[in-house]
């Protein structure tokens, strides 16, 4: 089953189809560059996602040939040239603050596991909100680039903390200060893509991940998601003890009792996010 999701822009689509969510920034045309329209509809919709127990799975795509080209650099210069009141400079932060928080904090955060189908170019803050996500699966022909540099800005959307952990520092650097573009066959040596596939089966090949990641455990898949997001921030106690809870939280579920009673059977699991 499938139905449509009320996102309230026609610039994000939604859609939730045999538990999975599909979010569609739309703007082809602007290789779906980032505006606040877009971005406000997609911060408002996490949350409720988070919540609605029909949803296993989130897939976050561009509708196009791109993923996301960033900022609206167009825009930018159009704002510079004098459109709209000057926000003062401490402002803009405190905005930039509550973006960062409500989006790339939001989906590193969201206790469902977030995929980000590439089907062409994640740039900038685009690329920023890819990383946020737990798994990426590129086309062949997409590639990604920091792209910062090139507007002379210092990058934002938790871009330099996503990539420095999948890459390293070393890597990191190199991609920041030089901006090249990345293929998705590197990407995925590099560990940035889990999976590169090709072009017409991206769709596809997402649903079919998304659903199977979907069809899971829900409750204990919320607890691996905090166990590995905790992994990355916290030392080795920390993290046994954070372990250890929500092993024992995830044994007084019903999934598990299934999945114990399927094994016996020798049956797939049928789970139920109980």
């Amino acid at each position: 089953m499938s139905h449509e999701i009320e996102t309230g822009s026609g610039q994000l689509l939604g859609r939730v189809e045999d538990g999975v969510a599909v979010l569609t920034i739309n703007r082809p045309e602007a290789r779906n560059a980032m505006t606040g329209e877009w971005m406000g509809s997609l911060r408002r919709l996490i949350p409720r996602l988070g919540a609605d127990g029909e949803v296993g799975c989130v897939v976050l795509t561009g509708a196009g040939r791109a993923f996301c080209a960033g900022g609206d650099v167009k825009g930018m210069a159009g704002r510079g040239a004098g459109g709209g009141r000057s926000a003062t400079l401490e402002e803009r932060i405190r905005g930039l603050r509550a973006d960062q928080a409500a989006v790339s904090g939001a989906l590193y955060e969201l206790g469902k596991p977030v995929i980000a189908a590439l089907p062409g170019p994640a740039a900038g803050a685009g690329l920023s909100l890819a990383l946020a996500c737990d798994l990426r699966i590129m086309a062949e022909s997409a590639f990604i680039t920091t792209a910062f540099r090139n507007v002379g800005f210092s990058g934002d959307y938790g871009g330099s903390w996503f990539l420095t952990k999948l890459v390293g520092t070393a890597k990191a650097r190199e991609l920041y200060y030089l901006c090249d573009r990345v293929d998705a066959k590197e990407c995925e040596r590099l560990g940035i893509a889990n999976r590169v596939v090709p072009d017409p089966v991206l769709q596809e090949e997402t649903l079919k991940l998304a659903r199977h990641i979907a069809a899971g455990p829900t409750i204990a898949q919320g607890y691996m998601k905090e166990n590995l997001n905790r992994a990355l921030e916290q030392g080795l106690r920390p993290c046994l003890d954070m372990e250890a809870d929500r092993m024992m939280r995830s044994g007084q579920t019903e999934d598990h009792r299934e999945a114990v009673k399927a094994f016996v059977e020798k049956r797939t699991p049928a789970f139920r996010g109980r």
